[in-house]
Order: structure tokens, then sequence, then C-alpha cells
């Protein structure tokens, strides 16, 4: 026997077949219409991107909406090398991972470090080169710059202002997502509700 969500999409295709009449769809597509689009958050997170450089406080050779997207992806759950992609060349992978960082959209994978942390801080702060800490850490001196990036990041309060509109931005954006997915289930299963009744005066 077919469960309530197979019986639904039955009843639904049912429907459309006698009828031809597409009209419960219809509630779904405004619902879609009266909301904010991918593209209208990116906008508005390139905007604070964009004042974020013009006041000098975020560098980087990506584009304020390159930024936006770089948000945008890393909240969907993509990878560095993924988001360089969606960008336009995956090269850029290392460019975003440090713009990333710098926003503070860190992965656990940033603090996994072969060694205690608290040893990498006391060498940084001591009168040894970068060459000589990556050595005694038994790691390259790039490695050791990304890793030191990270703990300049996380201490880094000057972008906080920014950041915090930005993370409202994206606040927005789920809530949105959420209203959305709701209000298209709460639509379909009243518009397969009226179908069946239809259905049943039919026969």
């Amino acid at each position: 026997m077919p469960d309530e969500t197979e019986k639904k999409k039955q009843l639904f295709q049912l429907f459309t077949d006698i009828t031809g009449n597409t009209k419960i769809v219809e509630p779904m597509k405004k619902i879609h219409g009266t909301l904010r689009d991918s593209d209208a958050v990116e906008r508005e997170i390139a905007l604070i991107m964009r004042e974020m450089q013009d006041q000098g406080v975020f560098k980087t050779k990506l584009k304020p909406i390159q930024m936006a997207k770089l948000v945008c992806a890393y909240h969907s759950g993509k990878n560095d090398t993924e988001i360089a992609r969606d960008l336009g060349d995956e090269k850029l992978s290392k460019t975003v991972a440090r713009a990333r960082v710098r926003m503070k959209l860190f992965r656990d994978l940033d603090f996994k470090m072969p060694f205690d942390q608290d040893k990498m801080v006391e060498l940084l702060q001591s009168d040894k080169t970068m060459k000589d800490i990556s050595e005694e850490l038994g790691i390259s001196p790039s490695t050791l710059r990304e890793y030191r990036h990270v703990l300049e990041a996380q201490s880094d309060e000057d972008m906080d202002r920014y950041l915090e509109r930005i993370r409202d931005v994206m606040e927005d954006r789920d809530l949105t997502e959420q209203m959305t997915a709701s209000a298209t289930r709460d639509t379909l299963g009243d518009s397969i509700d009226i179908t069946e009744a239809e259905l049943i005066d039919v026969t």
C-alpha cells in the first residue's frame, strides 16, 4: 500500500492528467517570487565587502562579488577548491583559503596542526626566523605562514563589525529558505487536499 507522500504524488498527477489544470502550483510560484533570491544576497554581501576594501581593513585580489560568492559557497558546504572552481579558476584555491580564513570562516582542518599550537605561538613570539621555526616544527615555511594566518585571524577584531553585518545577511537568507520550505510544504499540502476533494466529486 503506498505511503502518504506517494499517495499525494499519484493524486497530483491524476488531477493534472484529468483536468489539465496547473492552478494548484501557482501559489508556490508566488511564494518564491516574493523572497530575496541568492543573487540579491550576494549583492548585499558584495556591498559590505567593497566597503571593507575601501576602508583598507581587508585586502585580496578577489573582487567584492567574488568574495560574496565565496561566503555563500562556504555556508553551502563547499571546500576551497570547489569555491575556486565556482569563481572560474581552480588555481585560486589558495587565494580562496587565505581570504576565507581572514573572514574567520574557519574549517576544522585549519586547526589540525601536527604539533602543539602553544609551542608554535611561543616560537612565533621569539626572535627566531620563520625558516628556523618551520624547521623546528617539521613543516614548510609556507605551511607555517598559513597556520600563522589562522591564529592572527582569530585574534583580529578590526573586521568584526563588518563580519557581523554579513552574518546578519546570511541568517536572513537561512530564515528565508526555512520559510520558503515550510510555506511550500503547506501550500502543496493544501493543494493536494483540494485535489482529493475534487477527485471525490468527479468520481
